[in-house]
């Protein structure tokens, strides 16, 4: 017990240090975790003849899509140029190798040799004209203006956001490319054109001239084309076909949804309802006509008995009068007998009115209802969701005793009756909450993609209570409650993404609904 309020009291002074709310979630911000700065230095005899820079972004932890025309010195002269990566966040730079290159599209794939980098999503989804987009990337301008030394170039910061929208799609030299007003200049070659939600929508790769007053465009090799090039290059990556949601327009949607599913409940709930009380008035009605046939029946044989009771009287005393004192006290015992019971049927006689048990009053109670268990799949609802960067697979999810989820997974129950568990991953940049309601129905997971530092401050948190399994224990729930608590303080008030899924019991599974513990 020692240990634990130890352990409480660590925690509860990381969530008074950490009351400053995190950033809010950008996602914007989110998707320049995956940005970098590609670097070629050519070398001859061991000195440096010549230096360039683009931009690029990460594919997938370990690999960055940037414009062909940014590496193709490296292509042509393995030998003589060294390609570096530079992210965004961190403290240090990595070493490239070029895995795949496409002049035509102007696209290459660059592998870094140690390291890892949060992944982009592609958008595949249509774009329309007019739509929000922001260029990410290094331009070459702002360098010039906020670079000191050659060290600049590959110290590791936060890339240039430009806004601007979308205006059309046209083929230029058999590419498509995406026109947009996004500001660009050299140094966003390679660098990506996101939506709203942060995906990938397009490579950032020339701009048009501004000779005499004219605007200046940009171009991006659209998502259609980057997704054929990775196909080719045999390079998987995350999609996302789903319109941009804003959180305030997912929550609502949600709220619609569960709002008619609550309606619907309800309806289905009052027409039970109205059908029990059907049935309760006709078995009422069958148990008041039984009543009066048994109150009837009881009356009409102590009727028969009083009067068989009375002849039998009437017979003892003609017997007395023939001084047959043998019969007569037969006759009138027997009499008297048959009297004394006619009596006792009409005064025990039923009542004609009848009450039958109310079986729903029963049914109720005031306890907290626990966790369901047994094997479920859940199935995403793409009209409840805010989709930014996850696969949308099925999730088959195992529930267990007290509130153990696939048999390793300890969830606790949070004020609003939902299971929850918050899991701080060591490698990918992504906090993900996931929770249940009691009936096992409705898994939700929600990710905030977060910059370094505050991934930082949740891996230490995290670190103060190390629960590998699950467990009954008292004490240890209550550390792991604190420790969630702990965690969920120092994320931004609303996540990147908001997976809702609707989970139904597994084939052939045996469910065990929630109820009183």
């Amino acid at each position: 017990m020692t240990r634990l309020l130890a352990l409480l009291l660590a925690l509860l002074t990381f969530a008074l240090v950490s009351t400053v709310p995190a950033r809010a979630a950008d996602d914007i911000s989110a998707a320049s975790r995956s940005v970098v700065r590609v670097v070629t230095v050519a070398m001859v005899d061991g000195e440096v003849v010549g230096f360039g820079h683009g931009s690029g972004i990460a594919i997938s932890p370990t690999r960055i899509v940037t414009n062909a025309h940014v590496v193709e010195s490296a292509a042509k002269y393995p030998g003589n140029v060294a390609l570096g990566v530079v992210p965004s966040e961190g403290q240090k730079s990595y070493a490239g190798k070029l895995i795949a290159i496409d002049t035509a599209r102007d696209l290459a794939l660059v592998e870094i040799t140690e390291g890892r980098l949060p992944a982009a999503a592609v958008y595949t989804g249509p774009l329309d004209s007019g739509a929000d987009v922001v260029a990410l990337g290094y331009p070459g301008n702002v360098d010039l203006a906020t670079a000191r030394s050659a060290n600049d170039y590959i110290t590791p910061r936060t890339p240039t956001r430009s806004e601007g929208n979308m205006s059309n799609m046209q083929a230029v030299d058999g590419v498509a490319m995406l026109i947009h007003t996004a500001k660009i200049s050299r140094g966003n070659s390679g660098g990506p054109l996101v939506d709203q939600c942060g995906r990938i929508a397009g490579i950032n790769t020339a701009i048009t001239r501004a000779d005499d007053g004219d605007s200046p465009f940009a171009f991006a090799i659209a998502g259609r084309e980057l997704t054929r090039f990775l196909t080719d290059a045999g390079q998987e990556y995350a999609s996302v076909g789903t319109p941009c949601l804003s959180m305030a327009e997912a929550d609502a949607r949600d709220r619609a949804a569960m709002d008619a599913e609550a309606r619907a409940s309800e309806q289905a709930n009052a027409a039970k309802e109205a059908a029990a009380r059907l049935d309760r008035e006709l078995k009422q009605a069958r148990a008041e006509e039984d009543a009066l046939a048994s109150r009837e029946n009881r009356i009409a044989l102590a009727g028969v008995l009083f009067v068989i009771g009375a002849l039998a009287a009437g017979a003892g005393l003609m017997f007395y009068n023939q001084k047959n004192l043998r019969n007569a006290k037969i006759a009138g015992g027997a009499g008297a007998v048959l009297v004394i019971g006619a009596a006792i049927l009409f005064a025990t006689r039923p009542d004609a009115h009848a009450e039958i048990a109310d079986e729903a009053a029963k049914a109720t109670t005031a306890a907290a209802p626990t966790l369901a268990q047994g094997s479920f799949l859940c199935t995403i609802r793409p009209d409840r969701s805010r989709i930014t960067v996850s696969a949308t697979t099925d999730v088959p999810i195992s529930i267990g005793k007290g509130g153990c989820v696939n048999g390793r997974t300890q969830y606790t129950r949070g004020a609003d009756d939902r299971w929850q568990r918050i899991l701080v991953p060591n490698e990918e940049a992504t906090v993900t909450v996931a929770s249940i309601d009691a009936s096992g129905r409705d898994y939700r997971v929600d990710r905030y993609l977060l910059d370094a530092e505050t991934m930082t401050k949740a891996r230490e948190t995290r670190a103060a209570i190390t629960l590998k399994s699950c467990t009954a224990n008292p004490d240890e729930l209550a550390g792991l409650a604190a420790q969630q608590d702990a965690i969920r303080s120092a994320l931004p008030a609303s996540p990147n993404e908001r997976l809702v899924y609707r989970c139904q019991p597994a084939s052939g599974a045996a469910i065990k609904p929630a109820a009183a513990p």
